[in-house]
């Protein structure tokens, strides 16, 4: 109010005020001088107030009663002009708010007062109105005065101060309601909620209300008491109410304040103890009314006409319903139910008028019937408010065509007047006359002779009522024909609209919650918040298992209700919107019902559009027996007619827009389809089109019905499924107006896209949809059995145009379809079987050109698949059939040939399925196909396939061998240029890894780069043209041209092996072995005579070579042995011309040999990029050489033995990369060899062998097969290198597997068990041929010996123990059968050079450097040491003796070592036990006992056995000396301590040595002792003499011994001339 609180306002106020009261003075000075003086006296009063005071407006309230009294003075006068300067004044002041409660008081009484004198009453009101509105000064008394003053001035004579006055009335009794918000909003604060009291009977007891509450609950309890026709309690004073007034008072109060009531217990307790039994009461005479009986009669107290009172009551109650519901559920279950009955035919027009618009207020709001079902038809025992409510209104309408409107009986059969004033009812045919006389008629509704208009009453969705809204109406008024039937039909259409958006609306939001709930479960991270998920879930569930329990209650309610009305508006709509309306409703019905599985009820919705599609009493079983369960209530029956409760009309009151024939096996006459059957049709297209996915087993309706409709219309299906109007092939034609006529593209096009639309329904749905057409199709296939006419072909056309939109997930409907249009191919009639067929080729063909994801390159399951049909398709005999397949075939060759694949095999067997007997055209169709193969396909197929190619042939050439011959050499021309092509495209082809089909030939399997899906046609290729060799050779080898071809076949191979592909090159040697493995030909006397083509059994096709793997092995069934074994047994093959296949062999070894030479040619430089050969690769290549040889080895000579050996040791050189070294790298302890090593030394044993029983002059071979084998023997102890290829060293693997991961990508093979084998075979060879010529000059003993030197010089450091025993084994044989030769041979010098090498060999053994490991044990050592001793007795025996035929140099070289060998090599680091043993005193032993031996012999017979003899003679005396003198050194050093046992050992021996020696000199002949060892023996004494202190008994005893024969050299010396004189 700043407005009138700033200083000028207050200083405008006070000039008014003073001015008022001096006009007042003014015009009382004559007649009224108290009042005069009053003003006066008020003059002064506000001049003190405005100078005494600075807050100017609160002292002027303050003051009021006292400023307000002259102006109360002047309304006392009665004077008009003075009353109305005064009541003018006095709103100004309250207008300020400068009126006090006790001056409102005053005002109020003063106010009554001029009232009770009919004094100014418009300005009364005005003043009250002002009084209550400005301020909230006035309460209690002064207010229900206020209130009442109003009251009693409505009920003046006066018409507008009557009307002014309820306006006033009106607007007081909200400004009481406001007032009462306010104080809550006031309140609300201070405390959160009003205290609420138990309602009780006492109702004055309002002491717990707030000031403002209370006074709005007096005024609402006395409104319920004076519309009863009780006194009031609180507005004291009224005369007079109606009860009109009241019940709009108390509506609009509990329209625009509902929260009061709902808030305030003491609210709500008016409400249900004083409201609602009012409004009962009220209800109860039209309750009791029944039509026909005196309208005016009415029991209320207050004699007033019902109509008003009866329409505010529903005014009344449609507040309550919709505001209080939740408040009043039993009292709004008993006015709904009055609701319903007011629907009754037996009530007034105007009645059912107004109850129906009531009616309508409660359909638009869906909520408000969600919770009727929820509280009603939910519960038990109670009534099932909701669906009454929809069944009255099915009632109501069905009443409407049955009763005549407003109690008039004529109007039924007549078109008489009813008193409304309103159209008239027309006869029966006026709708065809109608139209046909261009006249417009009303869109109506006209059933069995009862036409009603359709008005437009409301907007779509919104309840605007008429006659609830005629508060001005007393008497009841005239309802125009047809209105009350425009509500209810909108009512039906609002409910549907409301309840399925409501109920599809929730549904998605359920749908989405389910949707976020459980990708959030999935991707929640720990365990609590899955439980919580978890939780959240089950909530979730049970609130849509709550949710889902309302919406099937609220459609199992409305659903027969619903279906019934709208059947029978359907049947009598004329109007075209309507119509739509209805079908709209139906549809949406039906497609709720299917989101809710509700199928009983979505059946019969459809039942219904489909019986609206076709013509009255259309035989259709479908629709007459469905499946849907019959309901319980008779009356709603689906089977049959019955779901309508009135059966249609059979009279139509549509134009007929088309003329045509029953689908039935013997039809009878035509039938007619109105404009409204193709409206229908048209819905249900769209029903099916936008709700397939919730039809399931109702597509069988719909389709049925569909079928039926195309059938009448004529439509035919054309390509691709699509159905297009044609003729009619038999009976009379099919008639169509222009209009239907243009509509027949449309229902066509519509048609076509609700198959289309197939492609996105769920794989269920669908499926329901494929079974219905298949279903659909078997009947027709039924009716079509036993007569050729034409049959329905809708079914058929439809599966092909849903197999066609569904072909990204054709896979799951492939087999139901196919199946199906498999059976329809088989079919009697010849229309029927052409389109299977057609639909069935039209699929194949779509489904090969499809863009499937994977590619179908990529996907070879699916290609079979959808290929499969194809091949049935050859089990049909129908020759029209068989063309169809044929045709197709052509058609898949031509645009998919390049692509075929896997499918070939298929493709190729339907061409050979034709039978001679089928007819010349298939025939030449089939061969026109395998020409185009011959032609066109051969470098794309699959190389397996080009065998079924030939047999295909064949079998056309059954009775024509010219043919086969010339279609064999076709192939054969056609396959080298295919080869080239293939090789060409292999080696260039791209190594980029490739997402989508590439490649201008073939995309196999799941290759993934361009290059590696050549490869595979490679190898399938080159695998087909060996085999083709090889099993047609006797059909190719008169061509003449065959050198030739071998050669170029011969290039093919190598460039296949030489292909850095290991795939490639496996198979082109897998080739190879193949026609090596070719015995010669037959001759031509023994050729077969069927003919050859057939001859070939399929198997050859599948048998060995299925295409290339690593693991299985390239050796035929039978053994490389075995078939040595073959080649060389008694029966020579059959030859037709050695000479030629001479030739062809070498050709073969040729290209071995490039092939070896190239692939194993050792990479010069190194990267990442450098290719090695596999192992399966190399054991494949040496594999063949065996099987060669034997064809060759009759030119096989030096050059070639070279040329081989080059490429085995490259081959075994190779090393394995370390993935795959697992697999082929045998643990290292195992001695096993690989399968490469054993085919190289099988290929060397395979020449060996031939050697031997070969010529002569073949024998110069050995020494290179020695060099060969040598050369691996050099393996065990140093692995080849291969190139520049570093390799993980395999000593490094030498206790731990060979790792995976190994960090060399290459590992070096296990050689030691090749090595060892190869040396194996050494020996052995060598024992065969010591004494071949050529054996002997190419010095393969020295060779031996110098190769097994390494080892035996490693000794303990060779990579494995085996090695040097097994070395020094070996060389012990090789020695003891090469020594006789080499000592036959002495003079010829040839055996010079090895002496020296055996020497040293022998040195580098018994003496070697390399330790022993800490871990050998004692027995170990004595075997070791046994080896030693051994060698030492070969020197003995087989080199010693025969000194005279061995060099000097060598023997002297044996006599250091045998006295190297007799001294005990002592080390420190033995204990005592072991030193014993560790000393190889056995060694020792046996090298002095040689020395001993060899030290005299008086069988000297040449100069070199005494040469011998000094030799040994020094030696042992020099050995002798240094012994003695250890001993004595050890002896004095040890002090009391015995010396070790050995050495004790030693020096008897020695002592005992000595002795021996001095006895053997003595008896040796002088002469033949040297001066010098006399000196020796004698330079011994003084050494024996200083042992003469030792401790040991033994030595003791022995050294007596020692010492007397002594005594021989004791004489007196001789001078010294003499002695020079002697």
């Amino acid at each position: 109010m700043s407005g009138t609180n700033s200083p000028e306002a207050v200083k405008k106020l006070l000039e008014n005020m003073q001015s008022d009261l001096r006009a007042l003075s003014l015009e009382c000075k004559k007649k009224f001088p108290p009042v005069k003086e009053a003003a006066e006296s008020g003059i002064i009063k506000v001049k003190t107030i405005a100078a005494r005071n600075t807050e100017i407006l609160a002292a002027l309230k303050e003051n009021s009663s006292e400023v307000v009294q002259p102006f109360l003075m002047g309304c006392g006068t009665k004077e008009p002009k003075i009353t109305q300067l005064c009541l003018a004044a006095i709103q100004r002041l309250m207008s300020h708010e400068v009126v006090s409660e006790t001056a409102a008081g005053n005002i109020i009484n003063m106010l009554w007062q001029l009232m009770e004198n009919s004094l100014e009453e418009l300005k009364l009101l005005q003043t009250v109105l002002v009084l209550l509105t400005t301020n909230t000064v006035v309460h209690d008394e002064a207010l229900s005065k206020a209130i009442v003053l109003c009251f009693r001035l409505h009920f003046t004579k006066d018409n507008i101060t009557n009307n002014t006055a309820a306006a006033t009335v009106r607007q007081v009794v909200t400004v009481v309601f406001e007032r009462m918000v306010a104080e809550d909003e006031r309140h609300r604060d201070i405390t959160d909620q009003p205290v609420l009291v138990q309602g009780n009977s006492n109702r004055r007891s309002v002491s717990t209300l707030k000031p403002c509450a209370k006074d709005a609950y007096m005024l609402f309890q006395d409104l319920c008491q004076l519309v009863n026709a009780d006194a009031p309690y609180w507005l004291v004073g009224m005369t007079e109410m109606t009860r009109t007034f009241g019940l709009e008072l108390l509506e609009s109060v509990l329209n625009d304040f509902p929260q009061v009531f709902l808030q305030h217990q003491e609210f709500s307790f008016l409400l249900k103890e004083r409201v609602c039994p009012l409004v009962i009461k009220l209800f109860s005479p039209n309750i009791k009314f029944r039509q026909g009986s005196s309208t005016s009669s009415s029991p209320a107290p207050v004699e007033k006409p019902y109509f008003p009172i009866c329409m505010r009551l529903l005014r009344v109650v449609s507040v309550l319903i919709k505001q209080f519901y939740s408040l009043l559920v039993t009292e709004c279950e008993i006015f709904l139910s009055l609701l319903v009955k007011f629907l009754d035919a037996d009530k007034p027009q105007w009645l059912r008028a107004v109850a129906v618009e009531s009616i309508h207020r409660l359909c638009v709001q869906p909520q408000l019937l969600r919770s009727f079902c929820q509280s009603y038809d939910m519960k038990q025992h109670s009534t099932k408010v909701f669906r009454d409510i929809v069944n009255a209104l099915g009632s109501f309408i069905q009443s409407l065509f049955l009763v005549p409107p407003t109690g008039n009986p004529a109007a039924t059969n007549q078109a008489g007047n009813n008193n409304s004033g309103g159209p008239v009812s027309a006869p029966a045919n006026s709708g065809m006359l109608g139209i046909g006389g261009g006249v417009t008629l009303l869109p109506a509704f006209e059933y069995r002779g009862t036409w009603i208009p359709i008005l437009t009453v409301t907007v779509q969705g919104s309840a605007k009522a008429t006659y609830l809204e005629m508060l001005d109406k007393v008497e009841p008024p005239t309802i125009p024909e047809g209105y009350a039937m425009s509500v209810a039909f909108h009512c039906l259409l609002d409910l549907v609209r409301g309840i399925t958006n409501m109920i599809e609306g929730e549904l998605g939001e359920v749908e989405t919650e389910c949707q976020t709930t459980t990708t959030e479960a999935v991707s929640s991270p720990t365990q609590s918040s899955e439980q919580q998920e978890l939780q959240s879930t089950s909530d979730q569930m049970d609130k849509e298992i709550v949710s889902r329990a309302v919406w099937e209650e609220m459609v199992n309610a409305c659903w027969c209700g619903l279906l019934a009305a709208l059947s029978l508006l359907l049947d009598a709509s004329t109007d075209e919107a309507a119509t739509e309306n209805i079908l709209k409703a139906e549809l949406t019905m039906a497609a709720l019902c299917g989101r809710l599985g509700l199928v009983t009820s979505r059946d019969a919705f459809i039942t219904a559009i489909c019986k609206g599609s076709l013509p009255p009493h259309y035989a259709l079983t479908v629709l007459n027996t469905t499946t849907a369960a019959t309901l319980s209530n008779k009356s709603y029956s689906i089977q049959g007619q019955s779901v309508m409760m009135i059966s249609p009309s059979s009279e139509s009151h549509q134009q007929v827009v088309a003329v045509g024939q029953p689908l039935a096996v013997q039809p009878q006459g035509t039938v007619m389809l109105t404009s409204k059957n193709i409206q229908c049709m048209r819905t249900l297209l769209n029903l099916a089109h936008c709700h397939g996915a919730v039809l399931g087993t109702s597509w069988q309706l719909v389709l049925a019905t569909l079928q039926h409709l195309v059938w009448i219309l004529g439509l035919k299906p054309s390509s691709g499924g699509a159905l297009k109007p044609g003729r009619a092939v038999e009976g009379p034609s099919t008639v169509l107006t222009t209009a239907v006529m243009t509509d027949l593209p449309v229902i066509s096009n519509i048609l076509s896209r609700l198959f289309e639309s197939s492609q996105y329904l769920d794989d269920v749905s669908l499926h329901h949809l494929i079974n219905a057409l298949c279903s659909l199709s078997l009947e027709a296939m039924d009716m079509a059995y036993g007569n050729n006419k034409e049959p329905s072909l809708f079914a058929v056309a439809k599966l092909l145009e849903t197999g066609l939109v569904n072909m990204h997930r054709i896979e799951i409907l492939w087999r139901p379809l196919t199946g199906h249009l498999l059976e329809v191919c088989q079919h009697p009639n010849s229309r029927m079987r052409e389109w299977g067929a057609e639909a069935l080729t039209s699929l194949i063909k779509a489904g090969l050109t499809f863009n499937h994801d994977p590619p179908l390159s990529q996907n070879q399951r699916l290609q079979l698949l959808l290929l499969n049909p194809l091949k049935e398709m050859s089990n049909i005999n129908h020759p029209d059939i068989r063309l169809k397949q044929l045709e197709c075939v052509l058609q898949i060759l031509q645009s998919q040939g390049d692509s075929l694949g896997p499918g070939w095999p298929l493709v190729l067997g339907v061409m050979g399925a034709i039978r001679n007997d089928q007819g010349e055209s298939l025939i030449r169709t089939a061969f026109q196909c395998l020409q185009l193969v011959v032609t066109d396909f051969l470098p794309t197929m699959p190389c397996t396939c080009l065998q079924i190619v030939v047999d295909v042939a064949g079998s056309f050439g059954l009775h024509n061998q010219e043919l086969n011959i010339s279609l064999t050499s076709i192939g054969l021309l056609v396959l080298f240029h295919l080869l080239d092509r293939v090789r060409e495209s292999s080696t260039t082809a791209d190594k980029e890894k490739i997402e989508s089909g590439g490649g201008n030939i073939l995309i196999h399997h799941s290759r993934d780069t361009a290059e590696k899906q050549w490869a595979e046609t490679w190898v399938l290729t080159l695998a087909g043209v060996a085999r083709i060799f090889n099993t047609r050779r006797y059909l190719l080898q008169p061509l003449g041209d065959f050198s030739r071809a071998w050669d170029v076949l011969l290039d093919h191979i190598q460039s296949a092996a030489l292909s850095k592909n290991n795939e490639v090159s496996l198979a082109a040697l897998k080739s190879f072995q193949e026609i090596l493995q070719i015995v010669s030909p037959v001759r031509d006397s023994d050729k077969p005579e069927t003919p050859p083509a057939v001859n070939v059994p399929a198997p050859v096709l599948l048998g060995p070579i299925s295409g290339p793997s690593l693991n299985r092995p390239f050796v035929r069934t039978d053994s490389i042995g075995e078939r040595l074994g073959r080649y060389s047994s008694s029966e020579p093959p059959v030859v037709t011309d050695e000479l030629e296949d001479l030739n062809l062999w070498w050709a073969a070894w040729n290209t071995w040999y490039r092939i070896g030479s190239e692939s194993t040619k050792p990479p010069i430089t190194l990267d990442k990029l450098t290719f090695i050969p596999s192992q399966p690769f190399l054991t494949a290549l040496i594999q063949i050489f065996p099987a060669l040889y034997q064809h060759i080895k009759t030119g096989f000579n030096m050059d070639d033995l070279q040329k081989l050996g080059v490429i085995l040791h490259r081959a075994v050189s190779v090393p394995i990369s370390s993935d795959a070294s697992p697999f082929i790298l045998p643990s290292y302890t195992e001695a096993v060899l690989t399968s490469l090593q054993e085919a190289v030394l099988t290929a060397l044993d395979v020449l060996q062998k031939a050697i031997c029983v070969g010529p002569e002059n073949m024998q110069i071979m050995y020494p290179a097969i020695f060099d060969q084998l040598l050369a691996f023997v050099e393996f065990s102890c140093k692995p080849p290198q291969y190139g520049q290829l570093e390799t993980k060293h395999i000593a490094n693997a030498k206790y731990n597997q060979i790792q995976l991961f190994a960090p060399a990508e290459w590992v070096a093979l296990n050689y030691v068990p090749f090595a060892e084998r190869s040396l194996d075979v050494v020996v052995d060879l060598y024992q065969k041929t010591a004494c071949h010529k050529a054996v002997v000059n190419e010095k393969v003993l020295q060779n031996i010996i110098k190769t097994l030197r390494v080892p035996l010089s490693l000794k303990y450091s060779c990579p494995s123990e085996s090695t040097w025993k097994l070395a020094v084994s070996s060389l012990l044989k090789v020695l003891s059968i090469g020594l006789p030769v080499a000592r036959q041979h002495a003079s010829s010098g040839k055996f010079d050079s090895m002496w020296p090498e055996l020497a040293n060999t022998f040195e580098d053994f018994l003496f070697t450097k390399s330790i022993p490991p800490d871990n050998l044990s004692i027995q170990e050592f004595q075997r070791n040491e046994s080896i030693d001793v051994e060698v030492v007795q070969l020197i003995s025996t087989e080199i010693l003796p025969y000194a005279n035929f061995i060099p000097k140099e060598f023997v002297g070289q044996i006599m250091t070592m045998l006295n190297k060998g007799s001294i005990h090599s002592q080390s420190s680091s033995f204990t005592e036990a072991e030193i014993d043993i560790r000393l190889r005193e056995e060694f020792s032993k046996m090298c002095f006992e040689t020395l001993l031996q060899f030290s005299f012999s008086n069988k000297v017979t040449t100069p070199q056995e005494g040469y011998i003899s000094r030799m040994a003679l020094s030696v042992l005396l020099k050995r002798s000396q240094d012994v003695l003198h250890r001993y004595i050194e050890d002896e004095r050093l040890s002090g009391k301590c015995p010396l070790p046992r050995q050495q004790v050992t030693e020096i008897i021996f020695v002592l005992k040595a000595v002795s021996t020696l001095i006895d053997s000199l003595k008896k040796t002949k002088p002469e033949n002792v040297d001066g010098n060892t006399w000196a020796q023996v004698i330079a011994l004494y003084p050494t024996l003499v200083e042992c003469i202190t030792c401790s040991s008994s033994e030595v003791c005893s022995a050294l007596k011994e020692a010492l007397v024969p002594f005594k021989d050299f004791m004489q007196p010396p001789t001078s010294k001339v003499q002695n020079g004189e002697s």
